[in-house]
């Protein structure tokens, strides 16, 4: 008998995720320079959630911490361009890899402590890596710097095509950080995660090198989330510790996003953050009440639909928008 894994239909999702793609690609040619800038923002808060997802919802890695690569990732972008005169495009890619290499050693000790101790101690990691970019005077210190204009001008020679350049590539990250998510959770690799999630104990007797797999989503994750950082800040064109370190904007608005979309699944950061940016661009002049407003959606959804705004779809119609579901199936031998 051969036995067989198969994944849910996708049906058309393939085709109306492709146009869907090129019609946001268009989106120079229908939108204006607030629309570019707003969808920009958008895509770089569903990788970074879906991201926090990865690492929390699916391999059970819950960090508060990872403004950490976020702001490491704006410095080496910054660092690169400024002080070694590396392209600022080509810094994106180079920050990923600069914060994968500086995610072995703090992974290896991270790793040494268990529940909230973990999480913890990301957000301590966080603030050793804010006070040392307070103390690069070369980068302005605790007040920041911006970029030269020559670096500036290096992106594209017209504002224009600056603001399309930075719109596709941040539309590009987007759609590769939701796509390698996929591909790794539809592998052996992802099935390992979902395992460690549900019972570690019982994927380690299983044979699951659960040390190994949670180190490895572990610098991924670094990886990506440095390069969205620069990414960000190379569109915000300046930068300071406490902007790119904020635990306000790339840990606790991710958490945000993700809880209420549902944690555990892909839909959930894209569904949590069109929530996220409707309230904000609805309540964002109320000042302080935004927040508590933020806080009072985040409890209502929390108590009314404990596994998010998604898995609450999912349980009353079923549906799915990345089959990630595995069936199996078994063939029987034909009779000679």
């Amino acid at each position: 008998m051969t036995v067989r894994v198969a994944f849910g239909g996708r049906g058309n999702f393939i085709g109306a995720a492709l146009g869907a793609i090129a019609a946001l690609a268009a989106a120079p040619w229908w939108g204006g320079r607030d629309d570019l800038q707003l969808l920009s923002e958008i895509y770089a808060y569903v990788a970074l959630a879906s991201l926090w997802n990865l690492l929390a919802g699916f391999a059970g890695l819950v960090s508060v911490g990872q403004q950490a690569y976020v702001g490491l990732g704006a410095y080496s972008l910054f660092a690169l361009a400024i002080l070694f005169g590396v392209s600022p495009l080509w810094a994106i890619p180079l920050a990923g890899l600069i914060a994968a290499a500086v995610s072995i050693p703090v992974a290896l000790l991270v790793f040494r402590l268990r529940g909230n101790y973990f999480a913890i101690g990301t957000w301590i990691v966080a603030e050793v890596f804010r006070l040392t970019a307070s103390q690069v005077s070369t980068l302005g210190g605790g007040s920041g710097t911006s970029l030269p204009a020559a670096v500036v001008i290096a992106i594209a020679p017209t504002r224009q095509l600056r603001d399309f350049t930075m719109y596709w590539i941040a539309l590009l990250l987007a759609v590769a950080v939701l796509a390698l998510i996929v591909l790794l959770l539809r592998s052996r690799y992802g099935l390992a995660l979902k395992a460690m999630r549900d019972a570690e104990l019982a994927a380690a007797c299983s044979g699951v090198d659960v040390y190994r797999a949670k180190f490895l989503v572990y610098v991924l994750t670094a990886l990506a989330t440095a390069m969205l950082g620069a990414l960000i800040f190379l569109q915000k064109l300046r930068i300071s510790p406490d902007a790119a370190f904020s635990v306000n904007d790339w840990t606790a608005f991710v958490i945000f996003i993700t809880v209420i979309g549902g944690i555990g699944r892909v839909e959930g950061p894209i569904i949590g953050t069109l929530i996220f940016f409707a309230l904000r661009q609805t309540l964002a002049d109320l000042g302080t009440i935004y927040l508590m407003m933020l806080g009072l959606v985040a409890i209502v959804i929390m108590l009314a639909a404990p596994k998010g705004i998604w898995g609450m779809i999912v349980e009353r119609f079923g549906w799915q928008l990345f089959p990630l579901e595995r069936t199996v199936l078994s063939e029987e031998p034909q009779q000679r």
